[in-house]
């Protein structure tokens, strides 16, 4: 019985509420210095004073081959970093966490080049006194933002347009999707290991996430599919089957952040703050390419066109002679097949690889999901670049370990004002 229109809206800002308490729950507590990749042996480390006292609560970035990561310093002015691999850095002190009226009064600037020697520390001091900064404007920050939120929302897109498509076709709520995600840049991980080269052990990864896709469907959903268990009993099925697939990686790969081998290249400051490398920008070209094919064989191919009867109707779809069976096992590997694809290009963004990582944007791909309305493989496009743009823009406002509470604001205020998303129609519920 279809829900009335008032029934639908609750059902949806219940189900949001609820996505962004338990993502409120989950967020990382913010990191001490000490904290940050502790679980590599090369560091950078250094001291932060304000006139020969100490400085604490300055942020600190480290960047370089294809590696990111921030801290602030203690209340010791002491900071620390570790990197996955000895060579070329920046290190970059944000200003803008200085206090008022101060600045880097050293040669060089916030900014320092550093590069490892024989040993596996680099010592790295800013001395701080009274002087004018220059302060970057909001909207070069708004342009960074911008484009390092489409970036992330391309690769966020690569999972969610599968994970809407296979509740399109089978109504399930796939929370296993996000190991898909895992997979990915872990057997990746693996074909590197292997010293195989990078491009080609990519492509073997996407293969062996699509195949994967194949073996769930053959082992696990169709058969319970045909057993005629319920909606609810299948989405339990795949929370088992996430945490199962999670604790597996964890066995194989440890608790610690591995990295994928450099892609190479270097990076290029392009407008303000913006600098984007080489992978970075193959990063989104491969997304967008992607996309593209996957909209191409939803809309012009047979098999495409059966799964968007599919997901408007299953029973006309069988009745109408499409072999239903056939139709959803090439939408398991389409879409294990793309999350294994976004897992490795968020491997190089994040970067590093984690057994949990893929947990990590769950429930942001369940907001873009939601967000662009349930079953529609476009809506979850749109929905997955507003989220991503959301997440990035947010931290000029909200600090950073609370980014992702902006992206879920939008989807409680869309869901409001158009309870079945922004693509979603009236007879899907959420």
């Amino acid at each position: 019985m279809q829900l009335s229109k008032t029934r639908k809206r609750a059902v949806s800002v219940i189900a949001a509420l609820f996505a962004a308490i338990m993502l409120l729950l989950a967020l990382p507590v913010s990191a001490t210095a000490d904290e940050v990749g502790t679980e590599f042996d090369d560091r950078v480390f250094g001291n932060v004073k304000l006139d020969g006292e100490s400085l604490g609560g300055v942020e600190i970035t480290v960047r370089g081959n294809g590696y990111e990561a921030s801290t602030v310093t203690g209340d010791d002015g002491r900071w620390v970093i570790g990197v996955p691999e000895r060579g070329a850095y920046e290190v970059i002190l944000n200003e803008e966490t200085l206090p008022p009226g101060i600045a880097v009064v050293e040669d060089g600037g916030p900014i320092k080049q550093i590069e490892f020697g024989l040993t596996g520390t680099v010592v790295t001091n800013y001395f701080i006194g009274e002087g004018e900064r220059t302060a970057v404007g909001l909207w070069p920050q708004f342009f960074t933002r911008l484009v390092y939120g489409i970036n992330f929302g391309l690769m966020l897109a690569l999972a969610s347009v599968g994970l809407s498509l296979v509740f399109g076709t089978t109504k399930l709520s796939n929370f296993a999707h996000a190991e898909m995600v895992t997979l990915g840049a872990v057997v990746a991980l693996f074909f590197a290991s292997l010293d195989i080269n990078p491009f080609l052990g990519i492509l073997l990864a996407v293969a062996v996430s699509g195949f994967a896709g194949f073996a769930q469907d053959v082992v696990i959903w169709r058969p319970l599919r045909r057993k005629g268990l319920g909606i609810v009993q299948l989405m339990i099925v795949s929370i088992g089957l996430a945490l199962t697939m999670r604790y597996v990686f964890q066995f194989f790969i440890g608790g610690s952040t591995s990295q994928l081998p450099s892609l190479g290249g270097e990076s290029f400051k392009l407008f303000g703050t913006l600098t984007l490398s080489t992978t970075d920008i193959a990063s989104m070209g491969i997304s967008i390419v992607v996309l593209i094919a996957f909209a191409l064989w939803l809309t012009m191919t047979k098999t495409g066109k059966a799964t968007r009867a599919i997901s408007d109707n299953i029973d006309l779809a069988a009745a109408s002679g499409i072999d239903v069976d056939r139709v959803i096992r090439y939408v398991w590997i389409t879409a294990s097949a793309l999350a294994g694809l976004g897992g490795i290009l968020w491997a190089y963004f994040r970067p590093g690889i984690k057994w949990d990582m893929g947990e990590k944007i769950l429930l942001l791909i369940f907001a873009a999901v939601v967000l662009g309305g349930l079953g529609t493989a476009f809506g979850a496009l749109i929905g997955a670049l507003i989220v991503g743009i959301m997440v990035e823009t947010s931290t000029l406002i909200l600090a950073p370990d609370i980014k992702y509470v902006g992206a879920l604001i939008v989807l409680i205020g869309v869901l409001l004002v158009k309870p079945t998303g922004l693509l979603g129609t009236k007879e899907r519920i959420g």
